[in-house]
């Protein structure tokens, strides 16, 4: 097999010199799915944007469908920002950029971790915020430049995915910023409510892992294991009524309206 992915090579380049037993690297290829990822890249690897996308949910068996689909402004609409909870860290992120990419016609760009820049079938529609090495001079021009643009817009408040929170998945609290840039560039907000949950597993671990004082997100070596317990899946995203900017005023904070935002999302799940 053509590999693409390789634990060996990504080691060696983490760790120059040094010697990582082998049944620790062996674990790792185990479960970021190392021979199931490179099946995956070898047939759609090719594929770029939705196609690419298109392509692995496929491969995933994944459906989706909306509820509130009439609160979706027209392809025709003004520049938006789309704002959704994050309870899966991978799956969720995908199908909602193909569902966004299908109806506006790709004209889309997502706000990620920059590591995620290594999925060459992504980047055409990849905005890395949190590139290593990079001034916060020039991150605030991608901003401005991207904000100014025509794309809609995709972000995920909480930066991460969900956690078991008061005995409740649920998302870190949600960062101001895209409150702060909807007023400023006058971007309508689309609030979109995801259904879904990883496994019980990957909960307790993250837990635990807070229990004994590991700062080490530990838990974010699982993710791609979550993804394939996913595959079959038939998922839901609620989309609420648009927000405008005007909504934001000063009777309450940036930080105040990102949590009332967040709470909105979250409403979606009743309705």
């Amino acid at each position: 097999m053509n590999k693409k992915f390789d634990i060996d090579t990504v080691i060696a380049n983490k760790f120059p010199g040094k010697h990582i037993p082998s049944f620790i690297v062996n674990y790792l290829k185990r479960i970021i799915h190392q021979d199931d990822m490179n099946g995956i890249l070898n047939r759609v690897g090719d594929k770029q944007g939705l196609e690419f996308l298109d392509g692995v949910l496929a491969e995933f068996n994944v459906s989706c469908s909306f509820v509130g689909e009439e609160n979706l402004p027209g392809a025709d609409s003004e520049p938006l920002l789309f704002v959704s909870n994050h309870p899966l860290g991978g799956m969720d992120g995908m199908v909602i950029m193909q569902m966004l990419c299908k109806r506006y016609n790709s004209n889309l760009r997502v706000f990620v971790n920059d590591f995620l820049m290594y999925v060459d079938g992504l980047k055409e529609l990849f905005l890395p915020i949190n590139k290593v090495g990079m001034q916060s001079r020039e991150l605030s021009r991608i901003m401005a430049q991207e904000y100014s643009s025509t794309h809609h817009l995709l972000t995920f408040p909480a930066g991460a995915c969900s956690r078991k929170i008061d005995g409740k998945i649920q998302d870190l609290e949600w960062r101001k910023n895209f409150i702060e840039k909807s007023v400023q560039y006058n971007r309508t907000i689309v609030p979109l409510y995801f259904e879904g949950r990883n496994s019980s597993f990957f909960y307790n671990l993250a837990l635990w892992r807070k229990r004994l004082g590991i700062k080490m997100n530990i838990e974010m070596l699982y993710l791609v294991d979550e993804m394939f317990r996913q595959r079959g899946n038939h998922f839901v995203i609620h989309v609420g009524r648009p927000i405008l900017p005007s909504t934001f005023t000063s009777q309450k904070t940036s930080r105040q309206w990102g949590m009332q935002v967040r709470q909105w999302v979250y409403d979606l799940a009743n309705k």
